[in-house]
């Protein structure tokens, strides 16, 4: 990419575009097409075909998607599936009708079967059953890297597809009904301290084995491949080493301070068992994340609770 070059950002309002955004500005680029919801309806193909032609951007992220945590995606799976599949369709063909040199597809690591071996190496994909609570999002995702692959096949697109592990960080979302762990437990606490609650519920029994990567790792990683990947294998963006649900809640519990007790409510789901990325291609691409998870949890706090 030239700093000149014309940059689309889908979705650069939610917490993983805007930090693309934030880093790509960081890096000296400042030639950005923007879109919001208001404004544009990806799911409407005439508009998303329109918005192309006249913008004619020469990169894509395309980092717009319906996200939720398992209550979410286990509630709206109708909507998780009608509307990633129309936001990620629509802006992968008209990238390819109007001729974008480059396109990235941001994926989710829910992607990968429920029992998969661990770590998640990018052959895993469609080797067996997904984790039901999410299968929907999962689905429609896997058809997004799919098309990558196969615009790619037909039409010689340049199209690269990236799988995050599970993000936090600035522009996360704190509701409790629709939010991911990370910052659902961060607002738990935060609240259980101002109000002296004596004690935190945390759902499922709090053994699953879970990922982090702070957001600004993220868009780091993104610019990278960006620059220095074009091939038709989607690559993992993770840390590569993972904590449990309980060790993750211990330690907002420390970085919060509060002080009262963790109550686990298992009759609430756990979902997968693990998700832990093999990021063994992304080293050997010569990048790593540099943020590490308490770090990472302190800073979000801060940012979010405390100014």
């Amino acid at each position: 990419m030239n700093k000149d070059s014309k940059i689309y950002i889908a979705g650069h309002r939610g917490m993983v575009g805007s930090a693309i955004l934030r880093h790509l500005q960081k890096e000296g680029f400042n030639n950005f097409a923007y879109s919001n919801s208001k404004d544009l309806d990806l799911r409407d193909q005439t508009a998303v075909a329109n918005f192309f032609e006249k913008e004619k951007p020469a990169y894509v992220f395309l980092a717009a998607a319906k996200v939720g945590g398992i209550g979410a995606n286990n509630t709206y799976r109708a909507e998780f599936l009608y509307d990633n599949l129309m936001i990620q369709s629509n802006v992968i063909h008209q990238a390819y009708v109007h001729g974008v040199e480059k396109l990235m597809f941001l994926g989710s690591s829910c992607i990968y079967p429920k029992m998969a071996p661990q770590p998640l190496k990018e052959d895993y994909l469609l080797t067996g059953s997904l984790e039901p609570t999410n299968e929907p999002y999962a689905v429609a995702k896997i058809s997004g890297i799919k098309m990558c692959e196969e615009y790619r096949f037909q039409y010689g697109c340049n199209f690269i597809s990236v799988m995050p592990t599970n993000l936090y960080g600035p522009n996360d979302n704190y509701d409790l009904k629709k939010s991911h762990v990370l910052p659902a437990l961060l607002r738990k606490f935060h609240e259980a301290k101002q109000n002296n609650t004596p004690s935190v519920e945390v759902w499922g029994t709090g053994s699953p084995l879970r990922e982090f990567l702070h957001v600004e790792d993220l868009a780091a990683a993104c610019y990278f491949l960006m620059q220095n990947y074009s091939e038709k294998e989607f690559i993992n963006i993770g840390t590569g080493t993972d904590v449990s649900i309980k060790e993750l809640a211990m330690m907002i519990k420390e970085v919060v301070g509060y002080e009262g007790e963790l109550q686990f409510d298992t009759s609430k789901p756990d979902g997968t068992p693990r998700k832990l990325m093999d990021v063994g291609r992304l080293h050997s691409l010569g990048w790593k994340h540099t943020i590490e998870l308490k770090e990472g949890i302190e800073r979000t706090y801060k940012e979010k609770f405390l100014n």
